[in-house]
């Protein structure tokens, strides 16, 4: 099944542009976003439309293999290089040779192993762990992570040369609260996959549902998204699926009006108006257009209220 990138606001086009500019090419990209944004699928649509599509590609991710294990599953091993290393085995970059390797979270690498990558990437060789005969390879490096790798190069824990490396190309993936006016294209989507898994084939979705689902802040961005629309597409027992079919958190999104006055001061109208919208627009993640939905203001006001 191919990747496909959801979305036609400005914000997601400028993403499908970048990947199609490096996708015929070599070139190592970075990809970057927060935890859900889509950065994997960003990684696919690269390999689909490279000419390295009919080759390998192969995923790892740095955060859920253990240390220990990660250096043995990306360059291989020689039998007895380790206990329980009863055979030869190779790694990944070996398996790809030839096509494309994608390294998630990147940021959860440890120096070590970091300082391991920088040599395949430098010299385009390596050896495996108990190994002294270097193997050349030919693989495209696509790197994500959701972390801020420069803070992390300033706590010593990203190595500063590697990000150099890495980041030819960075594609940052935006958050879904950046781009809410996809949510409609992306529910839709994502009803007519689940409709079809859960035998549910004429299932819709309401346009107050819809309108709801846009008020949310969606802190999980479209992995979270997608969670809701299929919990709703399996519990829905109607033929249309509504604001009730979600949970309360997304019904009913609560927004504190953040700092307490003090006691011993009395504030104006106008001043617990202007805490209490800069407190939505903080909840809305700085979304304008996102904050005068929830106030019912058009953004014009929205602005002027906060001057």
């Amino acid at each position: 099944m191919k990747a496909k990138i959801i979305g036609s606001s400005d914000a997601i086009r400028d993403v499908l542009d970048l990947v199609s500019k490096v996708a015929g090419s070599d070139v190592t990209v970075l990809i970057t976003g927060e935890s859900g944004t889509g950065k994997e699928m960003v990684a696919e649509t690269i390999q689909q439309q490279s000419p390295r599509k009919v080759k390998p590609f192969l995923k790892m991710n740095c955060a859920a293999i253990p240390t220990e294990l990660l250096e043995s599953q990306m360059f291989g091993h020689e039998r007895g290089a380790f206990t329980g290393a009863v055979s030869r085995q190779e790694g990944c970059f070996e398996r790809a040779d030839g096509g494309s390797l994608f390294l998630d979270e990147i940021g959860d690498m440890s120096m070590m192993t970091q300082t391991k990558l920088l040599r395949v990437l430098q010299e385009q060789e390596f050896e495996r762990i108990g190994g002294n005969s270097p193997i050349r390879v030919d693989v495209r490096i696509l790197a994500a992570t959701n972390k801020n790798l420069v803070e992390e190069i300033k706590r010593g824990r990203f190595r500063e040369d590697l990000f150099y490396r890495l980041n030819v190309v960075e594609i940052h993936v935006p958050p879904l609260r950046d781009r809410m006016e996809d949510v409609p294209e992306i529910v839709d989507s994502f009803i007519s996959e689940f409709s079809v898994k859960y035998n549910k084939p004429d299932l819709k979705v309401g346009r107050s549902a819809v309108q709801t689902l846009m008020n949310y802040g969606w802190p999980g961005n479209v992995r979270e998204l997608r969670n809701v629309i299929e919990r709703a597409v399996v519990l829905s027992k109607a033929s249309q699926i509504e604001t009730d079919d979600f949970p309360e958190k997304i019904r009913q999104p609560s927004v504190a009006t953040g700092e307490s006055p003090e006691d011993d001061r009395i504030y104006t109208l106008a001043e617990m108006e202007r805490m209490y919208v800069r407190k939505v627009l903080e909840y809305a993640g700085g979304n304008k257009l996102k904050a005068s939905r929830l106030l019912n203001i058009d953004p014009k006001t929205l602005r002027t209220k906060l001057s």
